[in-house]
């Protein structure tokens, strides 16, 4: 329920420093006016190719060849509605996500929510050390521990980007997306891939729910595409873009940031589908199945396809996909850290806690079972954030659809139901995987 209690004005602190910072040039034209709102969608995308990402879509490839291609794509297309509604909560309410949490929600509520994606983070973050980790190591022979060590340097990047403006860190994702999207087009071509197999992906497989390991992988690639964190990191982002006074300024911030996010995470898409197509060429169709670790790929693209640059493509884009989504992470959580605890935390601060707390069980695991279990705990992690996703979904279907919340711009009906029908069919796909876990 809501909470009754007066709104009290913004609290700007934490993330403030970047808000409305932004502008456009006076006497701009539309289109100029959208191209100040392109980049936070970017930043968004990023999330929805890290490295765990990737562990389920090999997984998923080589196992299944084609047939959770519909499953990735579908995802990508109901993360363009979500994050849609996120851009919607923060222009039309001037909150975040986690804000919006703290200020409408009863404190034990936020506090169990702030806990659930403070989970969800370190899920993210165990992804992101391990694959940059082993991406470093293909390409460098670095050790998975030291890998690991480097990978928590990042945080110099986001105190250089601090100094530098926020322009400059959509800049630097957005350039290294481009790398990840030509290093993946080029496998892709090496791979020759059946496309007519592809096409028939994109219809919904007829054992998804009686096959469990099928059904594990699906939700790990929903968990791996609708990240919860994503929500929460949307609705901050975009609120470094300054709006003009008025209602009609509103709409228009509205209208540019959703069209920006659908635009981004279309090329997301385009990239896990790439990721899958590549493992169902390359391992399914040579009888390679379940290819769950990253550096077993690494060593087997190569040979497979008769071309040795590939491992070395495959090496680049992995850790340019594990750089950005650390930069990325580090804002959700600063975030979500501000916004329900008001605890300022700097994110240099908070990315060496965070990574502490995610280097050291990803050390340990491989020492004690060997590289071969990183693959394993990747797509156990992207598991774990389709768990957490209803937590992150539930309160935003619910401030969006409330006009109390949202005043004039709240939410249509029918995106309202449609949300919160997507919302309650992952849930019942979670107690899906719990019941076969418990019966298996």
């Amino acid at each position: 329920m809501l909470n009754p209690t007066p709104l009290l004005p913004v609290e700007r602190d934490g993330f403030s420093a970047v808000r409305g910072s932004v502008r456009a040039a006076p006497g701009g034209g539309v289109f100029a006016r959208f191209m100040v709102f392109v980049g936070p969608g970017y930043l968004v995308a990023t999330g929805y190719m890290d490295p765990g990402n990737w562990a389920t879509s090999l997984a998923a490839g080589s196992q299944f060849g084609m047939k959770l291609l519909f499953v990735a794509v579908l995802s990508s297309l109901v993360a363009i509605l979500f994050q849609a509604l996120s851009a919607r909560l923060a222009f039309a309410a001037d909150l975040d996500l986690a804000q919006a949490c703290r200020r409408h929600l009863p404190r034990p509520v936020a506090i169990f929510l702030w806990a659930t994606q403070e989970l969800a983070i370190l899920a993210t973050d165990l992804a992101e050390v391990i694959g940059t980790a082993i991406g470093l190591g293909l390409l460098f022979g670095l050790p998975l521990w030291l890998g690991a060590i480097v990978t928590a340097l990042d945080v110099t990047l986001i105190l250089a980007f601090e100094r530098f403006g926020f322009r400059k860190l959509e800049a630097f994702v957005i350039a290294l997306l481009i790398v990840i999207a030509c290093c993946f087009a080029l496998q892709v071509a090496l791979a020759r891939p059946d496309w007519g197999a592809a096409a028939r992906g994109l219809l919904p497989p007829a054992d998804l729910l009686s096959n469990p390991t099928m059904l594990y992988l699906a939700a790990g690639i929903i968990g791996a595409t609708i990240m919860p964190h994503n929500l929460f990191l949307h609705s901050g982002v975009v609120q470094t873009r300054a709006t003009g006074p008025g209602l009609p300024a509103r709409r228009e911030a509205i209208r540019f940031a959703m069209t920006d996010s659908a635009i981004a995470l279309l090329f997301a898409m385009t990239i896990n589908g790439a990721i899958l197509i590549l493992a169902a060429s390359a391992f399914f169709a040579h009888g390679q199945g379940e290819v769950t670790d990253l550096s077993q790929a690494y060593r087997l693209i190569a040979p497979i396809l008769g071309a040795p640059i590939a491992a070395k493509l495959f090496g680049v884009a992995l850790v340019a996909c594990g750089l950005n989504s650390s930069l990325t992470a580090t804002l959700a959580g600063q975030l979500i850290m501000d916004g329900f605890l008001r605890l300022r935390l700097r994110p240099v601060a908070r990315r060496l806690i965070t990574r502490a707390l995610t280097i050291i069980p990803a050390v340990t695991v491989t020492a004690l079972a060997g590289d071969a279990a990183t693959g394993q705990l990747l797509v156990l992690s992207q598991v774990a954030l389709s768990f957490a996703l209803p937590f992150a979904l539930a309160p935003l279907v619910w401030f969006t659809g409330s006009r109390q919340v949202m005043g004039p711009l709240v939410a249509s009906r029918a995106a309202t139901y449609a949300a919160a029908a997507l919302a309650i069919g992952l849930s019942l796909l979670n107690l899906k995987l719990i019941y076969d876990a418990v019966t298996g």
